[in-house]
């Protein structure tokens, strides 16, 4: 087999994740005109689709929007662990927040994993859910320390542990902390059942269908980019980054990562179990069941969007990492996935502000969506109905600690700044015609910055370089042949269509004469 475009023989060409292969996915209208519902909610991923799925059940009329299609966003690129271990969190919230918040965030995403064993159970959803151990094992002596550190807070917080010296995997370790019974799931086939429930309820569905702001009061409305208005009781933002970002502005409090998936198959047997590495670079681990054959999902390499070096390099580092400790057979998916990350860690979930007690938002899950996201719509229909939820003033969108968050703020808006002014420093040589087949790269079009790409046919795409939210300099995403914003996280399509906000207009296309 010749190598593609990657550098290697068994690497796809291009990314595509497994969840939404064989899927029958169904498609849903644009909206055409003005409506009235009781919620309006923005997003249809996994915290869309729950909430809508809670309320419907509660009796209400809901409304869900959705900019592209339905699970093709985080959700649809995520490794689906489901479980209340995420990384090395605990020790960090206890000394930050204190022992009962720390507890309450365990508690929270406990009763996100439990409500999804409860529905996959109840309702016999096929949806290849299992429960495993989740483990997070260090190799060095200073990940070793923070195993230990960790582990302690989880005794501190009751949380149900073991700390041990080997593990099932065929790796080198020298500790691990391990949190039982956990899971894993196929979230598309789970949230289509959920989906089909909702419109079984008379709940609506709007795909293509972009919001771009919302008009206040006591009957707000969404005002989507053809000009028409859901007009409701509450709006919810479910969307990956809120696409209405007052009062808070968020693209100040959050930052976005990118991080990368293989699915790959072994020659060495996978012994089950969910594995997280301690140690940079960062490794994670899980299978699923495919016709009867596991598919091995090897996971890491984050870093911030449109920074860094040439993102191909990230898969092919995952896959020496596979090839180093699995030996692979075939690799026939790869894909990644993008993750907003707020300044204390824990995500954005609740009322907009004390003075919108009708607009909510959920956001900033730190790869972590299965549970967050969940614990997000747990949340956000008892906030909606009235009902109390212990977790209310612990996500608090409106909440700000001087320690980490003053740090964390400035740290996110001086890098902001270097690339909104440092970028666009430098004399670009290139022009569109050197552009070889399939290479995207910045050129100069008539003495000026521009994004070019050459597709295999050899046509050329060339749209404007400056992003359509604050106007800091796109770099080329060779992984996934994108333009990204190493700023606030907007990406676009080779053509200048919006992938991912904050950035709700496309980029200029650009005609050469």
């Amino acid at each position: 087999m010749e190598k593609n475009q990657t550098g290697t023989s068994k690497m796809p060409q291009y990314p595509e994740p497994y969840w939404r292969v064989g899927l029958d996915i169904p498609s849903f209208p644009k909206l055409d005109r003005d409506i009235e519902a009781d919620v309006a909610i923005v997003g249809a991923g996994i915290s869309g689709i729950t909430t809508a799925y809670l309320l419907a059940q509660e009796g209400l009329k809901v409304v869900l929007l959705e900019a592209s299609t339905i699970l093709n966003g985080t959700t649809g690129h995520t490794t689906a662990k489901i479980t209340a271990q995420h990384d090395l969190i605990y020790d960090e919230l206890i000394h930050h927040f204190g022992e009962e918040k720390a507890r309450l965030y365990y508690q929270a995403n406990s009763d996100a994993l439990q409500f999804i064993k409860d529905m996959v159970n109840e309702h016999q959803i096929e949806c290849d859910f299992t429960e495993e151990d989740a483990y997070i094992y260090a190799n060095t002596g200073e990940g070793v320390k923070q195993i230990q550190v960790e582990y302690e807070a989880y005794k501190k917080l009751g949380i149900v542990s073991e700390y041990v010296q080997s593990m099932p995997l065929p790796l080198e370790m020298q500790a691990a902390i391990v949190m039982k019974q956990q899971a894993q799931f196929h979230p598309l086939k789970f949230l289509l059942q959920l989906v089909q429930a909702f419109v079984g309820k008379s709940g609506i569905i709007y795909e293509n269908t972009t919001a771009v702001n919302i008009e206040k009061g006591e009957r707000p409305s969404v005002i989507t980019r053809d000009g028409y208005r859901v007009t409701c009781k509450h709006i919810v933002s479910c969307s990956h980054f809120p696409f209405y970002e007052m009062p808070n502005l968020y693209f100040t409090r959050m930052y976005a990562e990118r991080s990368y998936v293989l699915g790959v198959k072994t020659e060495k047997a996978f012994p089950g179990g969910m594995y997280l590495s301690a140690d940079s670079p960062k490794r994670s681990l899980r299978y699923t069941n495919v016709n009867g054959e596991n598919l091995v999902l090897i996971g890491g390499e984050s870093h911030k969007t449109g920074q860094g070096i040439c993102t191909i390099k990230h898969y092919e580092a995952l896959e020496a990492f596979g090839e180093e400790s699995f030996g692979i057979t075939e690799i026939p998916y790869r894909w990644s996935a993008q993750d907003l990350i707020t300044l204390d860690k824990v995500p954005y979930i609740g009322r907009l502000s004390a003075d919108e007690s009708n607009i909510f938002v959920a956001t900033g899950y730190r790869k972590w969506g299965m549970t967050n996201g969940t614990a997000a719509a747990l949340l956000l229909r008892d906030l909606i109905v009235g009902r109390d939820n212990p977790y209310q003033e612990l996500y608090s969108p409106s909440r700000f600690h001087a320690d980490p968050n003053i740090k964390a703020f400035i740290t996110i808006n001086v890098d902001v700044a270097k690339h909104l002014i440092g970028d666009k420093i430098g004399i670009v040589r290139r022009s569109p015609g050197d552009l070889y087949s399939d290479e995207g790269a910045i050129v100069n079009v008539n003495g000026k910055r521009a994004c070019g790409y050459r597709d295999e046919s050899g046509h050329l795409h060339i749209v404007d370089s400056a992003c359509t939210h604050m106007g800091c300099e796109l770099a080329w995403n060779s992984g996934d042949r994108t333009w990204d914003c190493p700023c606030h996280g907007s990406r676009f399509s080779v053509d200048g269509d919006v992938i991912e906000g904050p950035a709700e207009k496309p980029l200029k296309r650009i005609e050469l004469e």
